[in-house]
């Protein structure tokens, strides 16, 4: 009898809390609760706080200087709302910097992530001597861009003893890439091409690298061949990282700076200027940071675009 008395005493009790009737230990519930929220929101805070001064508070603040007349220096700036919008618009260097940008983009889209998909690809069938070969194709891109710049103006773009100079004393007349009007930007690309390629092989072999490997022997056992078995099985598994790379090139297109700066400055002739660079000079140069912030959030606008497109592609691939 003490034990049905006792069965029935832990039943009922059980039967209380399930119903709400035990408010002690609801109200130790709501306060752990409410503990753990308050600890959340303090190990966050340093990161929001960060976050807030060194993107938040400089973005507003060229936010508000496009639309001023400031010479960076003083104090005073006299608002003269979508003025400098206009002037850089009617601009035809800020045409050319805008369409060397775009062709940037398409360069960048395609020759190195066929270059890094095809060698990841390569390397997926090297499990033993993969991690050599990306060992030495991650060098280029840890490599400083100083360092990289001054190897291939001495060593490639030289005219006199770099390779450019031997081919054209040995009749292939490369003339000179860097100085030509028609070459110029993709003589600077084939530097940060070389430069980024090996970053997607990296990437993309560590995607490759996660696909099932059930999924690859299903697909060999019912005949399928290297082109199908790449199609049908392992680009659906990469797809995500391929949407990813492809926003992060997008907006590094506009953000081009430090290749085209070291090698030409953005000439001859603005035949290599980019927006950033457009706005270098008119911040550093002329002294008008109105407009170089202008600049700023038209590259800012390109890059925006990017992530929502980015951001929609994933939502699609989820509810998929």
């Amino acid at each position: 009898m003490a034990a049905v008395e006792g069965a029935t005493r832990r039943g009922n009790g059980a039967m209380a809390r399930r119903s709400g009737a035990d408010p002690a230990g609801a109200s130790h519930r709501r306060s752990r609760r409410g503990r753990g929220t308050l600890k959340f929101y303090l190990l966050i805070a340093p990161a929001v706080l960060l976050s807030a001064f060194v993107v938040v508070v400089p973005g507003v603040m060229t936010a508000v200087a496009a639309f001023t007349d400031w010479d960076g220096i003083g104090l005073q700036a006299q608002w003269i709302g979508l003025a400098n919008f206009a002037e850089i618009l009617d601009d035809p260097v800020f045409t050319t910097a805008l369409g060397n940008n775009l062709r940037w983009m398409l360069l960048f889209l395609t020759i190195p992530v066929g270059i890094g998909l095809l060698t990841a690809l390569l390397l997926l069938t090297r499990p033993r001597s993969r991690t050599v070969y990306q060992v030495v194709f991650l060098v280029p891109y840890v490599l400083a861009p100083i360092t990289n710049a001054i190897l291939w103006l001495n060593i490639i773009y030289n005219p006199i003893s770099g390779v450019v100079g031997y081919a054209n004393d040995h009749g292939l007349d490369l003339g000179t890439p860097l100085s030509n009007l028609n070459t110029a930007i993709y003589a600077i690309a084939a530097v940060d091409i070389w430069h980024f390629w090996g970053f997607l092989t990296v990437i993309y072999l560590a995607a490759l690298r996660q696909t099932p490997v059930e999924q690859v022997e299903a697909a060999l056992v019912e005949g399928a061949n290297g082109w199908q078995v790449f199609r049908f099985v392992y680009l659906p598994n990469i797809r995500s990282t391929m949407q990813l790379m492809w926003v992060m090139i997008i907006i590094f297109s506009f953000l081009a700076f430090d290749y085209v700066w070291l090698l030409t400055q953005g000439g001859p002739a603005h035949a290599t200027e980019m927006l950033s660079t457009y706005a270098y000079s008119f911040a550093f140069a002329s002294f008008q940071f109105g407009k170089a912030a202008a600049v700023g959030l038209v590259m800012s606008f390109f890059g925006l675009i990017s992530s929502f497109v980015y951001t929609w592609l994933s939502r699609k691939d989820l509810n998929a």
